[in-house]
């Protein structure tokens, strides 16, 4: 039967794919509206399950803090190139993805998934990204979700460029000391609150490496011994938040700061779009080939 502009247009206004996969669809199924957008759904889980494998090491991290600040919530969401996360489309996935893993309260990627995308809408987060591998053309995947409750203070939450997200759980200050903190985790990077919060075997393994390096130094055992310990608390305050510079004023520690505002660091969460994600070098006209093959 023939397919008129019309029924084009209604299904793409509907689907948001291309004038010739949405005429395909339509010829395919004889015009019915509903059966092809049933059939362009499953065509879109198989292109989806066939991007699943692809490394997707880019994308946005997203925060959403209560407003009285007792909990929030930090998600990452990975899609492929810079040039997708840019994308309003992802960005508002990853921006209900955000709400709805603040609403539901799981800190479960799993289970996150099968949450409605909204309360008026069945169809689970899960069935949203893979119709939006099938439009963008790139593996896209929800990789960490964050819970922070604070039982007696307050979240402060920093967000840079969409890339890193802190959340750092408070106690005394005001607003203004938690972001600070927030933005100082978010560039110093620090492995722990105090040195009593690293992992033991952490410190072990680091104080065997020093040992090493002063077991040829010719001194006496008790010179080498404290070698070692200066050293070793040379290292424990550049790795924790309390020891660390304050970055907005390096004349001062963290703990200095902190003290100085009457407040104190239960707990804080760092991440970083992609961290830990071996990335594939590729060649980019052999890409762009991909990506016109659909593959």
């Amino acid at each position: 039967m023939a397919i008129s502009a019309s029924q084009v247009k209604e299904l793409r206004d509907r689907t948001g794919a291309g004038m010739m996969e949405c005429k395909r669809a339509l010829v395919e199924v004889d015009g019915d509206i509903e059966a092809a957008i049933e059939l362009m759904r499953k065509s879109g889980q198989a292109k989806a399950d066939k991007k699943a494998g692809r490394i997707a090491a880019e994308g946005l991290i997203g925060i959403e803090v209560a407003p009285d600040g007792s909990r929030a919530t930090m998600v990452e969401v990975n899609c492929e190139t810079d040039f997708v996360a840019k994308e309003g489309e992802f960005k508002d996935f990853v921006s209900m993805v955000t709400a709805r893993a603040m609403a539901e309260g799981t800190g479960e990627v799993e289970k996150l998934a099968t949450v409605a995308v909204a309360a008026d809408d069945a169809q689970s987060i899960d069935e949203r990204r893979r119709d939006l591998i099938a439009k963008i053309g790139e593996n896209i995947s929800l990789r960490r979700v964050v819970q922070v409750a604070s039982a007696n203070g307050k979240i402060g939450a920093y967000l840079h460029g969409g890339r890193i997200g802190v959340l750092v759980d408070l106690n005394g200050g005001d607003d203004n000391v938690a972001k600070d903190i927030a933005m100082h985790v978010a560039a110093s990077r620090p492995e722990a609150v105090s040195a009593d919060d690293l992992d033991p075997k952490v410190v072990a393994k680091e104080k065997e490496i020093l040992l090493a390096q002063v077991a040829d130094s010719g001194k006496p055992p008790e010179i080498q011994e404290k070698m070692v310990t200066g050293r070793l608390n040379k290292y424990l305050k550049e790795v924790t938040l309390l020891g660390q510079p304050f970055v907005k004023d390096p004349d001062q520690s963290v703990e200095k700061y902190l003290g100085g505002h009457s407040a104190r660091v239960s707990s804080f969460v760092r991440l970083e779009v992609g961290e830990g994600i071996e990335k594939k070098s590729e060649d980019f006209a052999a890409e762009v080939m991909a990506q016109v093959r659909g593959d």
